[in-house]
């Protein structure tokens, strides 16, 4: 059973000459989590998952790295050879390939071996709810966002015809959240008179009032009776991210925190010396630097709530570095899905035209 041909986007295909970064945007268009790598007759030579990537980016892999390099670190791996079945093997045979090998995409082949199809678990399996919550950070004055923002919260600025935190919390509906919780301060009416108690949009929605700004984290302190893990993500933040992989990574890593990351490169423009003390060691031709930064989703397990000073201003750093000093797990998640902090009237207007070209599809 795979994807009819009336919602299914064209396979995700990449050649072992393309680069990390492409197979990124063919996972990320390919909307089903995988890029098969394939030859110039469409034969799978293997098989490239989000995961793939985000070990990769984990591993200080460049995005500008030919697959190849992605390809050879796999023949190290428990399952060097691509996974695949023949078109027409039954669903029972295709879940069972599936869940006894734990991959969540299976590319179907012809006789020859050309890849002519792909199913994923999900096909073949419906999610269930995520035992979790949400809280969606509203709270702030949006600045930066000025004159748009100064009678309308941040994430009510509209894109398409919908305000943003509305496609927020259509993607946690879709991710198999239905509690969320909302922190606000600044014109609080303008996010309750439209969302209500969330019932028209599918979910169960509780308000948090800020009597005073508590900064990125403080107000996640105020949620109560939470005894589930909580998906925090700032209420400026447009993504895609897989939050189904980011939950099992979670519970993987055993962490007490997790953070979303995204890799950044920065490339500088003059020959780096390398030095000890007055000796020259080395030298660095334009240099490209590969770095993670903050992405702004967080996923935490609800015993460190106690960490959070009541009624004090708190950032997310504060509760990382806090986490750290007390030898805490905190894992990262890297984020290869569609990304952008609307912070500034650039980040509105590309937001926009991202919604308007279709890269914010579901």
């Amino acid at each position: 059973m795979a994807m009819s041909s009336e919602d299914k986007p064209r396979l995700p295909f990449v050649s072992l000459e393309q680069s990390v970064r492409e197979a990124i945007s063919a996972i990320n268009d390919g909307l089903v989590g995988i890029a098969m790598v394939v030859d110039e007759e469409q034969h799978l030579v293997a098989t490239l998952t989000d995961g793939d990537i985000r070990r990769a980016i984990l591993a200080n892999t460049s995005l500008s790295a030919p697959v190849s390099k992605l390809v050879a670190a796999k023949a190290e791996s428990p399952y060097p050879l691509p996974i695949s079945a023949r078109v027409g093997t039954s669903r029972v045979e295709l879940l069972n390939l599936m869940q006894g090998r734990g991959i969540r995409q299976l590319p179907l082949l012809d006789d020859s071996g050309r890849v002519v199809d792909l199913v994923t678990l999900d096909n073949l399996l419906p999610e269930d709810l995520l035992p979790i919550q949400a809280v969606i950070m509203a709270g702030g004055y949006g600045t930066r966002l000025q004159p748009l923002t100064d009678e309308m919260p941040k994430p009510m600025l509209p894109i398409g015809e919908r305000p943003l935190m509305e496609l927020i919390i259509d993607q946690l509906k879709q991710s198999g959240i239905r509690r969320v919780n909302v922190t606000t301060h600044f014109r609080p009416d303008k996010i309750t008179d439209y969302f209500g108690d969330g019932s028209s949009f599918g979910v169960e929605i509780r308000y948090v009032e800020e009597d005073h700004p508590l900064g990125t984290a403080g107000a996640v302190g105020l949620v109560e009776g939470t005894t589930e893990p909580l998906l925090v993500i700032n209420g400026d933040i447009l993504t895609r991210v897989n939050i189904r992989e980011m939950v099992r990574y979670h519970q993987h890593q055993g962490a007490e925190l997790t953070v979303a990351v995204l890799p950044y490169e920065l490339a500088i423009p003059y020959g780096v010396i390398e030095c000890e003390g007055s000796r020259v060691i080395g030298l660095r031709e334009k240099p490209h630097v590969s770095l993670l930064v903050n992405g702004g989703v967080y996923l935490l397990q609800p015993e460190i709530i106690h960490y959070f000073p009541e009624g004090e201003r708190f950032d997310m750093t504060d509760l990382i570095q806090l986490l750290l000093d007390n030898d805490r797990p905190v894992a990262s998640f890297p984020v290869v899905e569609y990304w952008r902090d609307i912070g500034e009237h650039t980040d509105y207007e590309q937001a926009r035209r991202d919604f308007e070209d279709g890269r914010l599809r579901p």
